[in-house]
């Protein structure tokens, strides 16, 4: 794995059943309703029935002082299950949401296999590989309060 490559694996236990969640992580143009790093998701292209082919504009605001856009297309879904993208643009590589229904709990994993392309990353990343990953991890823990707080209204 080079300085600029990340392999980030985050994993949730949601006290909702797999339908709901897989509900919510399945549409990332709700996202921002709930997820307070999505700042906008807007559809480039659509793709089949099922979801696959998909690309959307992702835009995040971090834990630290910048913003990240790129585009993700869905390349496989499975019902309740996997939902898996490849990532281009200022970051490129592969996310997948897993998800396992265990009664009325939800186990996520989310695996995050990405490259940084914006220059100043690039040339920091040597030093700034530890921050990357704590403010992957800031990112997601909001995306875990504000789904859990999501799936409670609901």
């Amino acid at each position: 794995m080079s300085l600029t490559e990340f392999h980030l694996v985050t994993q949730w236990t949601i006290d909702a059943p797999v339908e709901d969640v897989w509900r919510e992580l399945s549409t990332p143009e709700v996202w921002p309703e709930w997820w307070p790093s999505v700042k906008r998701v807007s559809l480039v292209r659509e793709g089949d029935e099922r979801g696959v082919g998909w690309v959307r504009r992702l835009e995040w605001v971090t834990a630290l002082p910048y913003e990240l856009a790129f585009d993700m297309e869905t390349v496989r879904v499975e019902p309740p299950s996997i939902i898996e993208g490849r990532a281009f643009g200022e970051l490129e590589g592969v996310g997948r949401w897993t998800l396992l229904g265990e009664g009325p709990r939800c186990h996520v994993r989310y695996d995050w296999i990405v490259k940084v392309t914006k220059p100043w990353m690039i040339t920091l990343s040597f030093i700034l590989k530890p921050i990357f990953r704590w403010n992957h991890g800031v990112v997601m823990e909001r995306g875990r309060r504000g789904l859990v707080r999501r799936l409670a209204r609901v």
